[in-house]
């Protein structure tokens, strides 16, 4: 069985998580916490960078630092996570869905200015597989508007657009490192903020309502609550784990490089042939091989080859049901304008195996299988 993802392990996690156990500290915010937030603001250029236990605390981290309130608005792609829109609706905003962009996935920057009201407070960009969303035309507008701009960066860690980091673009980025990402603590996230005017309340925030960072810091001689907040802070023996695979972040991205290109270059006679359409990537965005993806006729064919290859052992998924259409979706949200492309294009989608390790064997034992069901069709 060839399976769908595979967590990453490099072969140094091990020393490292020891190594925190013996330096006695195994909360959050120790060395290695310390050492992933400076590899991230080195690596993205932003201002500062905290671990979070995930992205999704990451978001409502972002939600709470613009301060959402009951009755503002958030326009955001409604093909996405649910962690995208739950961490805003959590704060009592409505969510604005718009369509996406058929090429990359990605929310359409040209529905953005046509969705907003008085009340909306802030866009949300998602960037799928890695591949940025066009930022340059989403921060002029939210700029135009005073809207703030908050980064779904959970699959982009180490991409780029026009040679900015993603996550570093707006206001605030979310970065995701589950086990499913190209960077892995087994469960974490990190937020990154632009402005050093958000800093103190985020650790406030971060660290239950406290100034219990100030206190270890030794600028305070006690701390206290201050704020609302929860237990953001990861354990420093998942951040122990993650820093060994960010020291060789490089090697892992030419490594899921290798295997997108094998993909991409296998199957672009099937998409001469009209037989399937693979990803876009467009010209100034940089993308780190998070995930390869192809596109079929319907949702019928991608059915079919999604058995075609579990009977050959390979594991392939879909991705995300559009939230619109999902119960929490219609409570908590509205759809803004016409679905054109968002349920249309994620029933056509499949995800084919992609993580560290992959060999060009197995990449070629998928390409070979693909080859053969498309000429049954």
């Amino acid at each position: 069985m060839i399976p769908f993802n595979h967590p990453p392990v490099l072969g140094t996690e091990l020393a490292y998580v020891e190594q925190a156990m013996q330096n006695r500290k195994l909360s959050g915010d120790g060395p290695f916490t310390r050492q992933c937030s400076a590899w991230l603001e080195a690596r993205t250029g932003c201002t500062k960078a905290l671990l979070t236990t995930s992205c999704t605390h990451a978001l409502e981290l972002a939600a709470m630092l613009i301060r959402i309130q009951p009755g503002d608005e958030v326009i955001l792609p409604s093909y996405t996570f649910p962690s995208t829109a739950a961490a805003f609706a959590l704060r009592g905003a409505q969510l604005v869905f718009v369509d996406i962009r058929p090429d990359t996935m990605n929310l359409d920057e040209q529905q953005i200015e046509s969705a907003i009201t008085p009340r909306t407070k802030a866009i949300i960009p998602v960037h799928y597989a890695g591949v940025s969303c066009e930022m340059g035309t989403i921060m002029q507008i939210a700029r135009q508007h005073r809207l703030f701009v908050v980064e779904d960066a959970a699959q982009a860690v180490n991409a780029s657009y026009h040679g900015q980091a993603l996550g570093s673009i707006g206001d605030i980025g979310c970065f995701s490192f589950h086990e499913s990402k190209n960077f892995s603590m087994g469960e974490g996230g990190a937020i990154l903020l632009k402005e050093q005017t958000m800093l103190s309340r985020a650790e406030i925030l971060r660290e239950k309502g406290t100034d219990r960072s100030r206190f270890f810091r030794g600028e305070t001689d006690r701390y206290t609550w201050l704020d609302i907040g929860s237990s953001y802070l990861p354990s420093e023996l998942n951040a122990a784990y993650l820093y060994a695979q960010l020291q060789q972040a490089d090697i892992i991205t030419e490594n899921r490089m290798r295997s997108w290109n094998q993909y991409n270059e296998g199957l672009q006679s099937l998409q001469d042939r009209g037989k399937l359409e693979l990803p876009t990537v467009p010209n100034g965005c940089v993308h780190n091989a998070h995930m390869y993806y192809i596109k079929l006729q319907d949702e019928t064919q991608r059915t079919r080859l999604m058995a075609y290859l579990k009977e050959r052992g390979i594991m392939s998924v879909f991705h995300y049901i559009p939230l619109h259409s999902s119960k929490a979706g219609q409570r908590y949200g509205r759809f803004h304008g016409t679905d054109r492309y968002t349920t249309r294009e994620s029933r056509r989608l499949l995800r084919l195996p992609l993580y560290y390790g992959l060999s060009e064997k197995d990449c070629s034992h998928v390409l070979q299988a693909i080859e053969a069901y498309c000429k049954t069709l």
